[in-house]
């Protein structure tokens, strides 16, 4: 019962922050990645890392502010200044082990904020962004749509890999880093993922060869990124990433299916279905 109350709370907020985009969006966005930030440099933390929780957030909120104003021309140069910054803050710090420190800074903030903060130029795809003053309005609803489309079908790969795995499963996906996840769950959550994206892709505009892609990106790397994080929970000998939600565990825990996939959909839906990759590729090498 705590996990479904828990789960409905959860998933009304990401749907009312969806839907009304904006700072809305960007506030549930920045809360969720600066809560599993923490969560992610506690489990390190055991392992004796020391990853900087500030040049984490700073980065993230950096990368924020680029989504919000749509300004990926800028990316490059948020990524080298906040690699720098990571740089800076463990040399001054003066605490061992230096290398490690740096680089699990560096993986956190891209893990933590700039992949997961895709969410906020996934939901401006195909939308017309207006600023009042620096307030940012969607025109249309096609962002928001491609956003719920997502929304909906890792939660249908997670729900249906766990009840396909309890039925079904007998042969291990994953020994060492998740034995308990079963290739036979694995099949069910892809199948599931792939009538979804076969039945509503169509409803919002998404050409049915494009669903099949989708849905086979979009189970892939759900489980991909729910095993990246048992990885790392696993390294460091833990279970849950913390207990901050009652039934799910933590932040990290609840989303670790979208971490990685929320990027990957935005980039496919970019490049093959709102343009036209080669009228891109042409744009970018002209001859």
């Amino acid at each position: 019962m705590k996990r479904l109350i828990t789960g409905l709370i959860f998933g009304f907020t990401a749907l009312f922050a969806i839907m009304a985009g904006g700072l809305y969006l960007v506030a549930l966005t920045l809360a969720i990645v600066i809560l599993a930030s923490k969560e992610y440099v506690k489990v390190l933390e055991i392992k004796g890392f020391r990853p900087s929780f500030r040049i984490i957030i700073l980065s993230s909120l950096i990368f924020a502010a680029l989504a919000y104003f749509n300004r990926f021309d800028l990316v490059a140069l948020a990524f080298s200044a906040c690699s720098i910054m990571a740089f800076m803050s463990v040399l001054f710090k003066g605490k061992q082990p230096y290398i490690a420190n740096v680089a699990t800074t560096i993986l956190g903030f891209v893990y933590c904020g700039w992949f997961p903060l895709h969410l906020l130029f996934l939901r401006d795809l195909g939308s017309l962004p207006v600023y009042d003053g620096i307030f940012k309005h969607n025109v249309t609803f096609e962002g928001a749509c491609y956003s719920l489309f997502l929304l909906f079908a890792v939660i249908l790969t997670d729900t249906f890999c766990y009840y396909a795995g309890c039925r079904f499963g007998k042969h291990k996906l994953s020994k060492v880093i998740s034995p308990n996840k079963t290739i036979e769950g694995s099949i069910g959550g892809t199948l599931m993922c792939m009538i979804f994206c076969l039945i509503f892709g169509p409803v919002i505009q998404i050409p049915w060869y494009h669903c099949i892609i989708l849905g086979l990106l979009i189970a892939g790397f759900a489980q991909i990124g729910d095993l990246c994080e048992s990885m790392i929970k696993r390294d460091a000998g833990v279970k849950d990433s913390s207990n901050i939600l009652p039934g799910h565990g933590g932040f990290l825990d609840r989303t670790d299916s979208y971490i990685l996939t929320i990027p990957v959909v935005h980039y496919y839906l970019f490049f093959f279905v709102v343009n036209n990759f080669v009228d891109l590729f042409k744009g970018i090498f002209p001859c």
